[in-house]
């Protein structure tokens, strides 16, 4: 009865890997559809369609074998064509039509503020204090800004690009000089299907 038990475990174990967040095939087809240079279409709130695409809570991508997946490669490679020809410091995959959990943000804690790969983030600590931000926008609200509710600081742990597992502590509130972790919460709301104007604050 137990080796029953066991195997009918490991069978399910194997056919949820198996099939675990495999890229859907409307998904390839929106990736690959354009010019390999060219950015996205970002969606708004303006639209109807849009609108109710965003507000989807978004799945985790596949990792097991990120260094061979050429569609995931070419989608962070034109999201990021699309967050700089629309000059955004972040842009989460659901703001393109992929309902994934992937987002780049740009460090700016960091020398150049390089633009880094968020897959599958967790916030797995934060401060119990929150701050009200000030003049937040959004990409997909064009248009309009306004305050949002933060938190200080936030513990996260996500994959990037090449599969490396990253655990760090982001913090800063001030745009004028440090304001990452209130990027990498705008982003990773996003992909819970919430917007800045969900946390509007006085």
């Amino acid at each position: 009865m137990n080796k029953i038990i066991t195997l009918s475990i490991f069978l399910l174990t194997l056919n949820t890997l198996s099939s675990l967040n495999a890229m859907k095939k409307d998904e390839i087809k929106l990736i690959n559809t354009g010019d390999y240079e060219s950015p996205y279409r970002v969606l708004t709130t303006e639209n109807r369609e849009d609108s109710i695409f965003l507000r989807q809570k978004c799945e985790d991508i596949d990792i097991r074998n990120i260094n061979e997946d050429k569609d995931l490669h070419t989608f962070i490679y034109r999201l990021k064509k699309t967050m700089i020809a629309e000059l955004g410091v972040g842009i989460a995959a659901p703001q393109v039509g992929i309902g994934r959990n992937i987002f780049l943000f740009s460090r700016i804690d960091k020398s150049g503020s390089p633009i880094e790969v968020v897959i599958n983030p967790k916030i797995v600590a934060h401060s119990e204090k929150t701050i009200c931000f000030e003049r937040d926008g959004c990409l997909s609200i064009p248009g309009i800004s306004g305050n949002s509710l933060r938190y200080e600081w936030i513990e996260v742990e996500y994959y990037d690009e090449t599969g490396k597992l990253h655990k760090e502590r982001l913090s800063g509130n001030s745009r004028k000089s440090d304001y990452t972790g209130i990027i990498f919460q705008h982003e990773y709301d996003h992909l819970q299907g919430i917007l800045f104007i969900d946390k509007l604050c006085q």
